[in-house]
């Protein structure tokens, strides 16, 4: 049985990286669905505001700890979690899983260039991996049923989509399982790193909890605001809590 811990009302799923790898394996050998969550510490916020965000992540079979923030924010709430389970990490041992057990994996997001390069890129790493099929992002609302029953036609095992918050997370929500992917992971922006589009930030920065400001380095106009915004929000939310879960002292001697 899993062991999960709440933090600002999320209910998290306390796994390391192989205990998460082993489950997604167990659940593609077993016939099951498993949808998982990610969140950071700008998604967290971000799910106060959108109800449609918060009710498609609350409904995933994981939720997992992507941003080193979030596991940080646990262990001062006293939520703990056992590390950080990184997105594109998981995509990454996920792929090299799968090439080895001879699983089935789909490729869903970003754009057409790009999925391309990462298809490449893809071969070159894993060149015994089974690759049911492939689709950029860009459809519309109205095709998310024909996109899922292309996926299902397709036989693929796990399904990875490349898309961003909260496009990723409404569309595992509403049609993940008609995908009949056995393991449905959103990856953000993974496709572009695995493509050599953008560059991921180097084992110090991610140790740091500083990957976010990393990537704001490489696209400041696009990123600043939002990044910046997100993580006082984030450190504010933190706070408050801590306060709200830290009893008042010295109230049995007053007198009023």
């Amino acid at each position: 049985m899993t062991q999960r811990q709440t933090l600002f009302g999320v209910r998290l799923d306390a796994l390391t990286m192989d205990e998460t790898v082993q489950r997604c394996l167990t659940a593609v050998r077993n016939g099951e669905q498993l949808e998982i969550g990610m969140v950071n510490a700008a998604k967290l916020v971000n799910m106060r505001r959108d109800p449609r965000l918060s009710h498609a992540v609350a409904g995933c079979d994981l939720v997992l700890a992507d941003g080193q923030a979030v596991v940080w924010a646990g262990r001062v709430l006293r939520a703990r979690l056992p590390e950080r389970v990184a997105g594109i990490d998981l995509f990454m041992r996920l792929l090299a899983a799968a090439e080895s057990a001879d699983m089935s994996v789909y490729f869903l997001g970003a754009k057409q260039e790009v999925m391309d390069l990462m298809l490449v890129q893809v071969a070159k790493r894993f060149p015994d991996l089974r690759v049911a099929g492939s689709r950029n992002g860009y459809f519309d609302d109205s095709e998310q049923e024909a996109v899922a029953d292309a996926v299902s036609d397709s036989g693929a095992q796990m399904l990875f989509l490349g898309m961003t918050s909260p496009k990723k997370e409404i569309f595992t929500a509403g049609y993940g399982k008609r995908t009949d992917a056995h393991v449905v992971h959103g990856v953000g922006g993974s496709f572009d790193i695995l493509a050599g589009v953008t560059k991921r930030a180097p084992e110090f920065w991610q140790r740091m909890g500083l990957e976010w400001l990393y990537r704001t380095l490489q696209e400041p106009r696009r990123l600043a605001k939002r990044y910046f915004t997100t993580n006082a929000l984030f450190l504010l939310m933190t706070v408050r809590e801590l306060i709200h879960r830290t009893p008042s002292t010295g109230t049995a001697n007053r007198r009023y």
